[in-house]
């Protein structure tokens, strides 16, 4: 901070003063997290921060710990911090930044937070069944704890497909209007609302087979591509018409 403009035209003259955060002095670094996913009970994972200056101090913070966790002096831009035989508590939603070694300390920006699942040693849920009803599909959820979060994942895809929240011990899942695009393996988890961060092992996959649209039960979405290239070449039509006849 620092006096940066004095008027000379009153008397006595008038200073005006910048006052400047130090806190806010440098942009937030980068942060991952790998793997990334849900850990299991007793797996590994690294946390890793990086920046575009040098010769800095990288701190890791983790939500609701006020403090930093831990801090590393590296010599280039980028620090790891491991965390090995992960327990329940390792879960939760992490940040970094770092703050210059000499001098007047000041800290960047926290970083955009990652999050750690850790897969807990509760009951593994159960996906009961697929049934197709139309062009509906059902999948089925249950496990033996209840006032849980349901999560129902697909194969190939790092995010979740759906979340419901259940008063009881089970869950299911609406597919409306499924296509070919909804095939594939699916799998289901369930976290304790009061700790968001600690799921359970995810149930065994049950296979959705879309089969192709029967004789007579065109599949509409090939259909309305179909529709949609004829009204084109209408307009294009039409185009030349209306430029032939001007």
């Amino acid at each position: 901070s620092g006096c940066i403009l004095r008027t000379r035209f009153v008397s006595p003259p008038l200073t005006a003063c910048l006052f400047v955060n130090p806190e806010m002095s440098y942009p937030k670094p980068s942060i991952s997290v790998s793997p990334s996913g849900v850990i299991p009970v007793g797996g590994n994972v690294t946390i890793r921060c990086w920046h575009q200056h040098q010769n800095m101090r990288i701190q890791l913070y983790k939500a609701g710990g006020g403090n930093y966790l831990s801090y590393t002096d590296p010599a280039g831009s980028e620090a790891e911090f491991p965390i090995t035989s992960a327990r329940r508590e390792h879960g939760g939603s992490y940040t970094c930044r770092y703050s210059n070694r000499t001098g007047e300390v000041a800290y960047s920006e926290p970083s955009d937070p990652v999050q750690i699942i850790v897969a807990g040693e509760g009951p593994i849920p159960a996906l009961t069944g697929v049934v197709a009803s139309g062009a509906d599909v059902t999948i089925w959820c249950r496990g033996q704890r209840r006032d849980v979060r349901f999560f129902l994942h697909k194969a190939g895809d790092l995010n979740p497909q759906q979340h419901l929240d259940s008063a009881g011990a089970g869950a299911e899942f609406r597919i409306p209007s499924v296509g070919r695009q909804h095939g594939g393996n699916y799998s289901c988890s369930y976290r304790p609302r009061s700790e968001p961060f600690v799921s359970s092992q995810p149930s065994d996959p049950v296979q959705l087979v879309v089969a192709a649209a029967p004789p007579g039960h065109p599949d509409f979405t090939y259909a309305n591509i179909a529709r949609l290239g004829l009204g084109a070449a209408v307009l294009l039509i039409l185009g030349l018409i209306l430029a032939e006849v001007r």
